[in-house]
């Protein structure tokens, strides 16, 4: 399958470039995209959450009443989890959630991912294109011009470009990454999919 590639201003070059079967057009896997983003996701989780139990908690031990006859439940310190300031019962602590997911997997999540942008019809192709300054009034008329304003739209550099990505950071959807930074969930969570010609060569190079 062949895709047109575009100019920033939203014109066609009049130039194709013919994608990679074996990394647009294969059977998508669900579970594998199920299994990469879960990992993702999990791995952003800083697992620091901490309250303090009984055993931790500053307070006198004394037994607060006598063990019978006040007509009451009986009671022991004043660090017992039913009283307010008391220990927490089976709090949380801190933990590490970040899980393994193979590299085949991860890859075949990645080429399913980009498939379904193909058959989507959410992926395009520009012309590299480079910015002498930081303007995010020139990054948000690319948008405009490739009618992908008010849509999530994710742009793929070959390399770290410092003047496009400040250029974008300020806009509410729109994200740009290095094709070494590229994941399944990026990929899934944006409603357009951008490539400039030399990350996705080097994306069909290197698979």
């Amino acid at each position: 399958m062949e895709l047109e590639v575009f100019k920033i201003s939203g014109e066609n070059t009049g130039k194709k470039v013919k994608l990679n079967k074996e990394i647009f057009d294969i059977e998508p896997n669900d579970h594998a995209i199920y299994l990469d983003v879960k990992q993702y996701m999990a791995n952003r989780r800083q697992g620091t959450s901490k309250t303090k139990e009984r055993g931790e908690i500053t307070g006198s031990t004394k037994k607060i009443k006598r063990q019978k006859g006040t007509g009451t439940a009986r009671f022991g310190d004043i660090k017992n989890p039913i009283f307010r300031g008391g220990g927490r019962t089976f709090g949380p602590r801190p933990r590490t959630y970040t899980g393994k997911v193979n590299r085949k997997v991860k890859e075949l999540a990645r080429r399913s991912a980009l498939t379904y942008k193909l058959k989507n019809n959410q992926l395009m192709v520009l012309e590299d294109f480079t910015f002498e300054s930081p303007k995010t009034g020139d990054f948000a008329a690319i948008q405009k011009n490739l009618k992908i304003d008010g849509k999530k739209s994710l742009f793929v550099m070959n390399e770290r470009n410092k003047n496009i990505y400040l250029s974008s950071r300020n806009l509410q959807n729109s994200k740009v990454l290095t094709l070494s930074e590229l994941n399944t969930y990026e990929i899934m969570n944006a409603s357009a999919l951008l490539f400039v010609e030399s990350s996705l060569d080097v994306l069909q190079k290197n698979g």
